[in-house]
């Protein structure tokens, strides 16, 4: 998206009355970005689903909120193609039905990341650094719960703002998918971006800092990967975001200055929407992640054994044995 100070182009580029034309042509670049970064996310994050829906539980507020983001992220994904496309044909070809989905698509799974990425810091602050205080599962996992539908129902409503300004334009003799904005849109985008971002950032200087006093570290290897999943996203997002405020108060009149804003509104594209296919190659930096894609590229499924009909009176050994068998996890193959 590309801000100035009326109208929002989604399609990512300023348009101007007089001639300027570009020393950079990144459309190639750009177009052909989006469909690799489509194919690698379609097959991460869908492998992601498909891993947790076999191997992992899913009331386990971690696997939650991760089941969530990979639906945000595969919803960021979907529109992929459609940037793809008007990048190379330099062309709006889809209609304004489609610009109207792409606009709030977008939207609902950029900001539905933001918030869930912030329900699992404060999470992992709350195990971590709050660890003396009791623990209650079901209020664990009602907190998650709430987390993602409190995700879902703000980014939604916010998309519904941008869809009802969303529109198909002729600028410059193109056709374009943008929006007009008011000032109440740009003063949502710190509040919904930069304010979580502070949550993060001082929940997990908390959490390092109790991490790095700890005796036992390993126990706390979780928090790596969920530090490397919000360190992921503030690199991919936060160039972004700084570079679209810049953009609607800042409106450039030189054509070397176009120039430029254009290279680093394509870089910032392209950056931000990597981050779709982030976070399955961030999984696998857990041992345990990688050890379940190892049983199921060996064609092995899961087969859990429950068994909860066992008295309260057995003996030492037999309540052993049977946790041992409660929480057994058998892998059978499948494969002929």
């Amino acid at each position: 998206m590309a801000f100035n100070s009326s109208t929002v182009n989604i399609g990512g580029e300023n348009y101007s009355s007089e001639d300027c034309e570009r020393v950079f042509d990144l459309n190639t670049f750009e177009g052909s970005s989006y469909i690799l970064i489509f194919i690698l996310s379609i097959i991460g994050n869908c492998l992601l689903l498909y891993v947790l829906f076999l191997y992992e539980n899913l009331k386990n507020v971690t696997n939650l909120i991760v089941l969530n983001l990979a639906c945000s992220d595969l919803m960021i994904t979907v529109t992929l193609p459609f940037w793809a496309v008007y990048w190379l044909l330099q062309d709006w070809v889809f209609g304004h039905v489609a610009c109207t989905f792409v606009a709030m698509t977008e939207i609902v799974g950029f900001y539905s990341s933001v918030i869930l990425l912030t329900a699992m810091t404060v999470d992992r602050f709350i195990t971590v650094v709050l660890h003396n205080m009791p623990r209650n599962k079901v209020r664990r996992q009602r907190f998650a719960a709430l987390s993602c539908a409190a995700a879902w129902i703000i980014s939604i409503s916010f998309s519904i703002h941008v869809a009802t300004r969303a529109t198909v334009e002729d600028w410059g003799g193109r056709s374009v998918c943008s929006y007009h904005v008011d000032f109440a849109f740009h003063l949502a985008v710190p509040l919904l971006f930069f304010f979580p971002l502070s949550i993060i950032f001082f929940c997990y200087s908390a959490i390092l800092k109790t991490v790095l006093q700890a005796s036992n570290r390993r126990k706390h290897r979780t928090v790596v990967v969920v530090l490397c999943i919000v360190a992921a996203f503030i690199i991919c997002w936060v160039p972004y975001n700084i570079l679209d405020i810049i953009m609607f108060f800042y409106k450039p009149n030189s054509c070397f200055a176009r120039k430029r804003m254009n290279i680093a509104l394509s870089i910032c594209n392209v950056l931000a929407s990597s981050h779709c296919c982030m976070n399955p190659i961030l999984y696998m930096l857990s041992e345990k992640w990688r050890q379940h894609l190892w049983d199921l590229f060996s064609c092995k499924r899961v087969r859990r054994v429950r068994d909860r009909k066992r008295t309260t009176g057995s003996s030492v050994q037999q309540n052993v044995a049977f946790k041992a068998q409660s929480s057994a996890v058998v892998l059978e193959p499948t494969c002929s």
